[in-house]
């Protein structure tokens, strides 16, 4: 790292004509006097991934506890990352089961309701206060964006869903009260544009009269950066270049699928920036995520890989059944296998996730060094729809407070929201007690 007596400030952007463009961290940011000295505070990061319907969960617990355990089938595509994990066993959501009286109940819509608030969800639509906001209140007022909630689902279904209930609780997880929730956003263009352009409409006419300009955003500020590459050191102007160029990708993406979008289906009317294929959409808002961690655009983001009830089919990997057919499996040995499956094709799209995380630098090591990663789903076993022993898993160096490599396993009955406290605390936000919660994790020892 090179020591500059002078540094950047953290908040620098690149300003060109309707377009200003956030730096990512450089050495040039760090001054002499701080970066002499030791346990200089790093920034705290939160990321929630959310996977839908449950899990296969004989695939997904591993047998063992302790440090000495063995990544289970389901976990396998992400075995380079054992060492930053804590594989999570025994949490409950008991709160998301349904109360003496309440009539029909819809276990999608409660899952959805109290994964992240500890709070039980009422048929009309309210809940409690999700962890991400606790977070945001905090970590949000030091960055432009406060947080941000994406997702590869279309929000357009509201009013009532399932037996009466309110949609919110399938196209959200995150409340910021009891009574307001944050819906996803999952129209790359429209994160891009909230993060980087000076111009934040969503309105589909103003995005495409930029597209037909056929101007980069990178493009206003090129001037910019040219002057910023001379006030910094080699390594600096590498991350620089390398940085302008990934946002400059993740554009060319955005703009190839607006394109395809128009040409392949044109009789169908598609939110532009959404690429068709599953994958391809699912990393381009990885990239985005990593993007706006890059620039401390924000800390705090929620991402759901689908809505419960979700009825995608995963044909590029064999398996053309709807995934919530499929997690009603019945003890069919063929349909838990096909589970199975794409239970490790979402946790392998994630270590995408984290492979970027890694390889972008940060003070003190990487992204990944300085975020919380949690990944989970609200319902362990599909076929009953319970609650009980979610599939959680928590993943990066917690700005140094974390260890990993170790599965625990807790006693019946531990709430899920006792882990949200202890995440909350290695965040910097220390509350009495959270949802449903009796206490406080040991998230390091077995």
């Amino acid at each position: 790292m090179m020591i500059f007596k002078k540094a950047i400030d953290r908040r620098t952007f690149l300003k060109g004509t309707g377009a200003t463009v956030a730096l990512p961290f450089l050495d040039a940011m760090v001054p002499a006097m701080a970066a002499a000295k030791d346990g200089h505070e790093s920034v705290k990061r939160f990321s929630i991934i959310y996977t839908p319907n449950g899990v296969n969960m004989s695939q997904w617990t591993p047998e063992a506890t302790g440090r000495n355990f063995q990544l289970s089938p389901s976990l396998e595509p992400i075995v380079k990352y054992k060492d930053k994990m804590h594989v999570l066993t025994g949490l409950d959501n008991n709160e998301g089961d349904a109360l003496p009286g309440e009539g029909e109940t819809a276990p999608h819509e409660r899952a959805g309701g109290v994964f992240l608030t500890g709070v039980h969800p009422l048929r009309y639509g309210e809940t409690g206060i999700s962890v991400d906001q606790i977070v945001a209140k905090e970590l949000g007022q030091h960055t432009q964006v406060a947080s941000l909630e994406l997702g590869l689902h279309s929000t357009d279904v509201t009013g009532h869903c399932e037996k009466g209930w309110s949609c919110a609780f399938m196209n959200t997880l995150s409340w910021r009260n009891p009574t307001t929730p944050l819906p996803i956003e999952y129209r790359p263009r429209a994160v891009f544009e909230r993060l980087f352009g000076d111009n934040n409409s969503t309105d589909p006419k103003v995005r495409m009269e930029r597209l037909e300009k056929d101007k980069s955003l990178l493009d206003a500020v090129t001037d910019a950066a040219s002057r910023m590459m001379k006030k910094v050191g080699p390594q600096d102007r590498v991350r620089i270049s390398e940085y302008l160029e990934g946002m400059r990708d993740v554009e060319r993406r955005i703009q190839m699928a607006e394109q395809q979008s128009d040409r392949e289906i044109p009789t169908v009317e598609r939110p532009s920036g959404v690429p068709a294929n599953f994958a391809d959409h699912l990393k381009l808002m990885f990239d985005l995520q990593v993007l706006a961690y890059q620039t401390d655009m924000t800390r705090i983001i929620t991402f759901m890989m689908g809505p419960e009830q979700s009825n995608r089919t995963y044909k590029e990997i064999g398996i053309p059944d709807v995934h919530h057919s499929l997690s009603h499996h019945q003890g069919s040995a063929e349909k838990l296998g096909k589970l199975k499956k794409i239970d490790s094709y979402h946790v392998a799209l994630m270590g995408y996730y984290l492979d970027r995380l890694a390889a972008t630098p940060d003070m003190d090591g990487s992204l990944l060094d300085n975020i919380i990663v949690l990944y989970g789903s609200g319902i362990s076993d599909g076929n009953d729809h319970l609650m009980q022993n979610l599939p959680l898993v928590v993943i990066g160096g917690g700005s140094g407070q974390l260890k990993g490599g170790i599965h625990v396993r807790y006693p019946e009955k531990t709430p899920v929201a006792n882990l949200y406290l202890t995440l909350l605390d290695k965040l910097g936000v220390h509350l009495d007690s959270f949802g449903d919660s009796t206490g406080r994790l040991d998230i390091e020892t077995a």
